[in-house]
């Protein structure tokens, strides 16, 4: 008797189970922020407020590059810093921008599949997230709980689609928030990740500023840098600091790969 061959299944990527848009109104309405800036209250700042992130006796480090977007320059690629992670087989998280991915679709879905590299969210228009339009380098936030989350949830389907899931992670646009907004995106599964070492100075950095800020991290900094400005001195100063870094023993890892269950 002969046994019927099975048929091949796929698995589509499972909708991610957030609060919806009406629940997180009812929720943060009326509340009112008392904190602003770049370390606010539920910002993941190290590798030390992620749980189950304990000390290995090495240092760890977390490097993190934003794609931004918004036109001209900030739409840029730095090819150079990707190909200098993957020939050293360094990881990194890439905080990807909705504008950003919607100029380099096929670029964003290859990067994507790395899987020396994770992908994040940078938010939808690449702005604070705030509660009450407050804003950062001249960037007006978002200004109310209803465009916190359009912010933070405008470009779920597309990480849905690339990864299987919601990002795990989002960094605003500015990487300021207040702590009304850090909560909502931690209820939405999605903590927002800051920094501790700001690696190339929001692309203005020299190769050798570059080098020397990321030459002298401690275990447990997250640093941000960014990938969309081929023109400055990140991927540069970058190829200079890390291999000395790998030398002594540095683990550099993914910011986002640990399981929210840790």
């Amino acid at each position: 008797m002969n046994t019927p061959t099975p048929t091949p299944t796929t698995t589509a990527p499972v909708e991610p189970q957030i609060p919806s848009r009406s629940e997180i109104i009812d929720r943060y309405a009326g509340r009112a922020p008392v904190q602003w800036g770049t370390e606010v209250a539920g910002v993941v700042s190290t590798l030390a407020d992620i749980p189950g992130m304990t000390s290995v006796g090495r240092p760890r480090v977390a490097l993190t590059f934003d794609a931004c977007g918004g036109g001209g320059a900030g739409d840029g690629f730095d090819a150079a810093l990707i190909d200098m992670l993957r020939e050293h087989r360094v990881p990194a998280t890439l905080f990807l921008n909705a504008r950003w991915i919607g100029v380099h679709p096929e670029l964003a879905a290859e990067l994507a599949t790395d899987p020396l590299l994770a992908v994040a969210c940078h938010g939808t228009r690449h702005v604070p997230l705030s509660v009450t339009g407050a804003s950062a380098y001249r960037i007006a936030g978002t200004a109310s709980v209803e465009e916190v989350y359009d912010e933070l949830t405008g470009n779920i389907d597309w990480f849905v689609e690339r990864t299987g899931e919601a990002s795990r992670y989002t960094r605003p646009g500015t990487a300021h928030c207040d702590e009304v907004a850090a909560a909502i995106a931690r209820d939405l599964g999605m903590p927002v990740a800051g920094f501790s070492v700001n690696g190339d100075g929001g692309a203005t950095f020299a190769a050798a500023q570059v080098r020397d800020t990321i030459a002298g991290v401690r275990d447990g900094d997250i640093v941000l840098a960014h990938m969309n400005r081929p023109g400055g001195g990140t991927a540069r100063g970058c190829a200079q600091a890390l291999p000395p870094l790998l030398d002594r023993g540095g683990r550099v890892r993914h910011a986002v790969t640990v399981s929210r269950s840790t």
